[in-house]
């Protein structure tokens, strides 16, 4: 709850601080932090479920933040997932400079609210990096050469919680369910392209992963010790310069012989009534969890929410 704490006032005292969030205007160009918010709505992309910049699951090659390639730009999150028997939220910040680099921090938590692991928890950090490394995904319209990016996500679990309460005592990491570590670090190149034309955005990005549901379960297993290259994608239409709908794709390795883990998907809506909030909304599926354990193999699915608030 400490940290919780901590982002709620980041993002209030972000609201404070930048011009049109709480309904006021500044005649200057900058903020009061001194960037310039020059990228145009929606190319900031939102904070997905490990902090990067894009969509709810996927991350693009846009660099979080509406500073220009002269200056820099920041935000906070919080995302709540309500699914069939998990809740899952996460909370954190990031930060964009000179329109290349992106660094990120987000905290998830992970609880079990129905099936035999009622009450079970898993906490994980991800520390994130990204770096354009060329093309315009808006302004290189008379080229089809996306906008490509490279970034790593070290993911550190912080343990099992309340498995006493499930008649597990003394279960406290993943490796005690088959998973090789408790940290890992994956490598994606993203690739993403804006055609204006069309009021279409295409995303896609491969992956380098040893995570197990995203991390939440540790990494590696009994079934399989090493990387995977695994695929994702994003694919959106363009209401308006504010608004977009699409859908997404990850898929995950598997390798645990207590978790049947498949593909997770989104269906969302992504709207930016100012460049200094954002919100999501969407419907997310991330197949089921731990079925061998709890003998419920009904996928897990629910809404999705998400506000971010920046500059």
């Amino acid at each position: 709850m400490r940290r919780l704490s901590v982002v709620t006032t980041v993002v209030v005292a972000l609201g404070l601080m930048v011009p049109g969030l709480m309904g006021t205007r500044c005649a200057r160009a900058d903020n009061l932090l001194g960037a310039d918010e020059g990228k145009l709505h929606l190319t900031a992309g939102f904070s997905d479920l490990e902090g990067a910049g894009g969509g709810g699951l996927v991350p693009m090659a846009f660099v979080t933040g509406y500073g220009s390639n002269l200056s820099w730009g920041a935000n906070a999150h919080f995302t709540n997932i309500q699914l069939r028997d998990l809740h899952l939220y996460t909370y954190g910040v990031s930060a964009g400079a000179l329109d290349r680099f992106e660094l990120s921090y987000t905290h998830q938590q992970l609880e079990f609210t129905s099936t035999a692991l009622d009450g079970l928890g898993v906490n994980q950090d991800v520390f994130g990096l990204k770096v354009k490394l060329f093309g315009d995904a808006i302004y290189g319209q008379d080229s089809w050469l996306p906008q490509v990016a490279v970034g790593a996500q070290y993911k550190h679990n912080d343990g099992i919680k309340h498995a006493d309460a499930v008649g597990l005592p003394g279960l406290i990491n993943p490796q005690q369910l088959g998973a090789q570590a408790e940290h890992s670090t994956d490598i994606y190149l993203a690739l993403t392209k804006v055609f204006l034309g069309e009021s279409l955005l295409v995303n896609a990005v491969v992956r380098e992963t040893k995570a197990n549901q995203f991390g939440l379960l540790g990494f590696g297993g009994d079934r399989h010790r090493g990387y995977s290259t695994k695929p994702e994608g994003t694919v959106a239409y363009l209401l308006s310069r504010k608004l977009a709908v699409g859908g997404e794709i990850r898929t995950g390795p598997h390798n645990l012989g207590v978790d049947d883990q498949t593909n997770a998907w989104t269906l969302f809506v992504g709207w930016t009534p100012t460049k200094n909030l954002s919100l999501v909304a969407a419907y997310l599926n991330i197949g089921s969890v731990l079925a061998p354990v709890t003998t419920v193999t009904r996928h897990q699915a629910g809404p999705y929410l998400s506000v971010q608030a920046g500059f």
